[in-house]
């Protein structure tokens, strides 16, 4: 039997015991997760960018072979990276040797400069460093204006390393799989394959929960996502979401939703409606399932017409 509240708890105490729970959801995260023998998840935040948070919003992580540590994506800024090194640090003394950025967004790659000291080589996708030359000083800025003081220090390093098609990471007894994508989340989406496990590691060509965010195309995006939803795999690590979801059954969501921006903005072409009141008009019943579907639907609609009009 459930124990009768007591009298005495005022509403104030409830308020600011709802406070605490708030608080503690924005926290970093610092214990990874192991998801599955020796690959480790250190699970992202479903907010915007602060100080508080310290851009932690990716889902971040690393893989142990026998030989050497591969990181992949190594955070949203320094103190998120440092986080991220430390957690790695107390599972393992193995070195690391592979920093895996799956593109260049922020919070999935300005935590490298805490890996900066380690020797190990960046690996991107061919394309990631024009990119990054294209867009690197607005995200810098773009950084600070959101973590302030938080933000200093927080760099892309330059890649070492370039992914044209594929490429296999030897760990040593492991080797991971890494495919470069044609333009889809963004026009440079690095995804991985752990076949010691099972596990496919997307970077943001899958979001759970989080409502997806279109900087590439539209319809490569759905192809690359139709592609990866074949391959032999039990588990999948998202860019966004929880650290890992089963496969392909954790595409669902992320394939409905692409499904209705697309057809919901060619209609609207159809209709005659413009692109300034395309993204009012255009799916707002599925943009409303996700998180911050408020912040992001109206841009990946912009997005999504742009394309969608010249077919």
């Amino acid at each position: 039997m459930t124990p009768a509240r007591p009298a005495a708890t005022s509403r104030r105490g409830v308020l600011l015991g709802l406070g605490a729970v708030l608080l503690a959801a924005a926290a970093p995260a610092t214990r990874p997760i192991e998801v599955a023998p020796g690959l480790f998840v250190l699970p992202g935040l479903d907010e915007d960018a602060s100080a508080a948070n310290l851009d932690a919003l990716a889902n971040t992580g690393f893989v142990i072979g026998r030989d050497a540590v591969a990181v992949i994506d190594p955070g949203g800024s320094l103190a998120h990276g440092r986080l991220l090194r430390q957690a790695i640090e107390a599972v393992t003394p193995l070195p690391i040797r592979h920093l895996v950025l799956t593109h260049v967004h922020p919070d999935h790659a300005m935590g490298a400069a805490a890996f900066a000291d380690c020797g190990a080589e960046v690996v991107t996708h061919s394309r990631l460093p024009a990119a990054l030359a294209q867009r690197g000083e607005f995200y810098r800025r773009m950084l600070e204006r959101e973590m302030g003081e938080a933000a200093a220090g927080s760099a892309v390093l330059a890649p070492t390393r370039l992914v044209q098609d594929r490429l296999d990471l030897d760990l040593g007894g492991r080797v991971l799989a890494l495919q470069a994508h044609p333009p889809a989340h963004t026009d440079h989406d690095l995804s991985l394959l752990d076949g010691t496990t099972g596990t496919l590691w997307t970077g943001d060509l899958l979001f759970v929960r989080r409502i997806p965010s279109l900087d590439g195309s539209l319809s490569g995006w759905m192809l690359e996502l139709e592609a990866l939803r074949a391959k032999e795999a039990l588990r999948a690590v998202p860019g966004h979401g929880p650290p890992a979801v089963p496969w392909p059954a954790g595409a669902a969501d992320l394939t409905r939703y692409l499904l209705a921006l697309r057809d919901g903005t060619r209609a609207a072409i159809a209709a005659g409606i413009g692109i300034a009141e395309a993204p009012a008009r255009v799916a707002p019943e599925e943009a409303a399932r996700w998180r911050l579907g408020e912040a992001y639907h109206g841009r990946n609609v912009t997005a999504a017409y742009r394309e969608l009009e010249w077919e």
